[in-house]
């Protein structure tokens, strides 16, 4: 057996959730999996939907880290068919005390503090001290050594997903309506941060709507950025050619991927938060949709440069502008895109889990 421990799990949506509960459903189809994870309202019928364990720990949320170590390290000493512990975060992992195999994920943004300090010290200890570090880029694994973390601990593993269903022909419907039959067509499916780069997408719209008066760019998503972009909209008379959603279905989400032309995405750095891989260009080129994304992050390993998609300076807005454009030019994008959809199956949890199996067994 082996133990998952997480604080981030459906229900509760998003993109480190998707990518847990990915983790526990596809080991489990190889191994017994546990898996102790936070208190959600909603988690009862989702709990006895899934094909492993899930023992959820509730409490204060200062607390709930010490109760999850307690229970997990009681659960341990209690049951000797324990091989090892997978966790999604150093802090997940700090105070579980076993001599058990115990891996570590890790993202970029979590672990990006300046050699020496408080923090610092606290992650090397936790993650020098384990069996194996799984980053989820090569940009990750490179931020993880300068910031002191072995080398020889770090495996690269990208994060998973699961192959699309089919979309109701209603569902495509209602998609199209929204878009009004306008072309061409982009997309942005994340959290409204700066670290996204929503602003010089916006930037860039006001340049193409010259080249592409009927174009539209769809904006997925919610977040602390939502008032700044709908303002940047209104000041730069692009009402027309923006279209925002949120608290939408996935399907609805999905529906509109798949009737895009090119997902933009050209993230940055912004203060400590980057883009540690990008699962959304994955995503979108599952629907046959290339993307264009920032050179800062981790987005290289989810976008092939000149292939699948761009990789451009989300600084420089002459590039963004440029890529988007590129793309968009004797449609370069629907030979992008389908090369997009082909390199999506390396991503497929089916492959993924092949590497996981061999740092676990």
């Amino acid at each position: 057996m082996y133990l998952i421990v997480t604080r981030s799990f459906p229900p509760e949506l998003g993109g480190m959730q998707n990518l847990m509960w990915g983790l526990a459903n596809s080991l489990s189809k190889h191994y017994m999996i546990k898996v102790f994870a936070d208190y959600h309202e909603q988690h009862n019928n989702y709990d006895k939907s899934v094909s492993f364990t899930t023992q959820r720990v509730g409490g204060i949320k200062l607390l709930r880290k010490y109760r999850k170590a307690y229970l997990v390290n009681e659960f341990i000493k209690n049951n000797k068919n324990i091989k090892g512990i997978i966790a999604d975060h150093w802090k997940s992992l700090e105070l579980i005390e076993t001599n058990k195999k115990k891996i570590c994920l890790i993202h970029s943004k979590e672990i990006n503090h300046g050699k020496g300090t408080f923090s610092n010290k606290r992650i090397l200890k936790v993650l020098n001290n384990i069996d194996h570090v799984v980053s989820n880029s090569e940009y990750t694994k490179d931020l993880a050594i300068s910031c002191g973390v072995n080398s020889n601990k770090i495996t690269v593993i990208n994060p998973g997903i699961y192959p699309i269903k089919e979309i109701d022909k209603k569902v495509l419907n209602k998609a199209e309506n929204l878009l009004k039959n306008k072309k061409p067509r982009l997309i942005t499916v994340s959290r409204l941060d700066k670290r996204k780069n929503h602003e010089k997408i916006i930037m860039a719209l006001r340049n193409l709507k010259q080249i592409y008066p009927n174009i539209i760019y769809t904006c997925v998503g919610y977040g602390e950025e939502e008032n700044n972009i709908k303002s940047l909209v209104k000041e730069l008379n692009l009402e027309e050619q923006f279209l925002f959603l949120k608290d939408i279905s996935q399907d609805l989400k999905n529906a509109l991927l798949s009737k895009s032309n090119i997902f933009v995405m050209p993230s940055i750095v912004h203060k400590k938060s980057v883009e540690g891989f990008g699962i959304a260009y994955v995503e979108a080129a599952q629907y046959g949709i290339p993307s264009i994304g920032g050179k800062d992050g981790g987005a290289a390993d989810a976008i092939v440069h000149q292939k699948t998609g761009l990789i451009c300076d989300g600084n420089n807005l002459d590039e963004v502008y440029s890529n988007i454009n590129d793309l968009l030019t004797d449609n370069k994008h629907i030979e992008y895109g389908k090369a997009a959809k082909e390199n999506s199956n390396n991503f497929h949890w089916e492959e993924i889990i092949k590497q996981y199996k061999i740092i676990l067994n």
